[in-house]
């Protein structure tokens, strides 16, 4: 067994002249390499998703080594994803969604060359991201990595490490070259010119997300040889643990949300709302027009100012909240915006994370995302229903609020509205969609069956609201007996939210 670096000890103190012999190379990779094979299939068999993560040094081989260590893998089961700095999309969105919206399904393997690590590595040192910003971006990494492996995602993570004298070295060899010139830039020279202060970026980096649950190991890779036999041992040693972990029974972690007494959402938040609110219709005609007009003009300020808007709607079935959405964007650009039905999750979106399919539809800057139900079905329907184990939706409150955080962080606004009916109105609306031919594929027997649990969904509404209600994404309850106030008052909320964010952008501008 190849030793693993401790991580305790200066990256700078790693002997970097590890060799190996031919003899043993070959023998090692032909061993190694067949036992992966078999663990990739078990992994396959097993539903285990798992994601390897190159990093290091520029120069150091990382895309020699991915390439070696795929050889004994079936090509069918494995992916490779390679991160690119020029690319437009992913800079117009928060730095994971691109590597959220690549996590592996179950039962695949993902490789990453570069990673979500270059934010605080490549970026930090070229100065495109504040040291005032860099906490909060290893909270993120902490928490993308927490929530996929909690989730049962793999992480297997490579840093590989060459000196500066070697990196040089390298540097030249491929300037030599015409075919491979164009891979070495002025900033890689930099960092090699100030490869001591590079190399203080990436110890604090290794040091601050070495965690039980991905660790790092350290690859020595001046001979290409030895890190080639380390890392494909490395992940052979990691894959076989897994399968054995998860064949020995090992029970799921209990999450570790603090305890609230039940009495807490007795009387919750729910049981306080004034349904009798309304409007004429007078009232409503002129209100609506009056919003729907600012809200065109401010759709407009957003995409020049790059800002992005996340919409979330919650609420009880026949509460409104189709109707509402439909006022919301009758006067919006429709190149601007996405409206996201959620249903329940097909056979593509079960074998990933349950936010992953959420990702995929995050806007980017100046676009608005509109979802008709959200990622608050983990602690609702799916609580309820016994779609996820208790483990998985208490600890889905903390996960939803990292993900909102991290929406917010890139500059955001997100807004959920939970549209509130009475029991009484609900069965009203439910007998005249049921009455109505143009109307009845509204309703289904679900939507009977899932009324007989009023009492536990307001509950566990009632400990949404209170645990996931947040100064950069806050819910609004919406008091939704009268559609007309509802709708007025989703749109009042929008306009008055962006109206607000328009204005602290354009203040920072004129500061600059």
């Amino acid at each position: 067994m190849l030793e693993k670096i401790d991580l305790s000890k200066k990256v700078e103190k790693i002997d970097m002249t590890k060799r190996v012999d031919k003899e043993t190379y070959k023998q090692v990779m032909a061993t190694e390499g067949e036992r992966l094979g078999r663990l990739q299939r078990e992994c396959k068999a097993a539903g285990i998703p798992v994601m390897i993560v190159f990093e290091g040094f520029g120069a150091a081989g990382k895309g020699v080594q991915i390439n070696r260590l795929i050889q004994a893998l079936d090509p069918r089961g494995f992916s490779v994803y390679a991160t690119n700095s020029s690319n437009e999309e992913a800079r117009l969105r928060p730095f994971l969604w691109q590597f959220w919206t690549h996590t592996p399904a179950k039962g695949r393997i993902q490789i990453f060359d570069c990673s979500w690590y270059k934010s605080v590595t490549e970026d930090r040192f070229d100065g495109l991201i504040k040291d005032k910003d860099i906490p909060g971006a290893y909270q993120d990494i902490l928490s993308f990595e927490k929530q996929l492996t909690d989730d049962g995602t793999v992480i297997i993570k490579l840093f590989l490490h060459i000196s500066k004298k070697e990196q040089k070295k390298r540097f030249k060899k491929l300037e030599s070259a015409k075919e491979t010139a164009w891979r070495v830039s002025k900033q890689d020279w930099k960092r090699n010119k100030e490869y001591d202060e590079y190399l203080k970026i990436n110890e604090e980096m290794l040091e601050n997300t070495e965690t039980e649950y991905a660790p790092w190991t350290i690859i020595e890779a001046t001979d290409k040889d030895y890190a080639a036999m380390k890392i494909l041992t490395t992940v052979t040693e990691r894959l076989a643990y897994e399968l054995e972990r998860r064949k020995a029974g090992v029970q799921e972690q209990q999450a570790k949300a603090p305890v609230r007494p039940a009495e807490r959402f007795q009387s919750g938040v729910l049981s306080g709302v004034d349904l009798s609110k309304s409007l004429t219709k007078a009232e409503y005609k002129k209100e609506l027009n009056e919003l729907q007009k600012k809200l065109e003009t401010l759709h407009s300020e957003l995409y020049r100012l790059r800002i992005p808007v996340v919409l979330g709607f919650e609420g009880w079935d026949a509460g409104g909240k189709g109707g509402a959405i439909k006022r919301l964007t009758s006067r919006l650009d429709p190149r601007g915006y996405q409206v996201n039905p959620t249903s329940a999750a097909n056979d593509v979106e079960k074998v990933h994370h349950y936010l992953w399919r959420f990702w995929n539809n995050m806007p980017k800057g100046g676009h608005i995302a509109i979802f008709d139900r959200t990622w608050y079905g983990r602690v609702m329907v799916e609580r309820i229903e016994g779609f996820c184990t208790e483990a998985e939706w208490k600890r889905a409150y903390q996960e939803i609020n990292e993900m909102e955080s991290h929406m917010a962080n890139f500059g955001a606004v997100v807004i959920k509205f939970w549209i509130h009916i009475d029991k009484d109105e609900q069965e009203r609306r439910f007998k005249e969609r049921m009455e109505n031919p143009a109307k009845q594929w509204k309703i289904t027997d679900e939507d009977w069956r899932n009324r007989e649990k009023w009492d536990q969904y307001e509950a566990a509404v009632d400990e949404m609201l209170v645990r996931t209600s947040t100064t950069y994404a806050p819910w609004v309850v919406v008091e939704g007996n009268d559609k007309l106030y509802a709708r007025v008052k989703v749109l009042r909320t929008v306009v008055d939210a962006l109206e607000k964010k328009i204005a602290e952008v354009s203040a920072k501008d004129k500061e600059k």
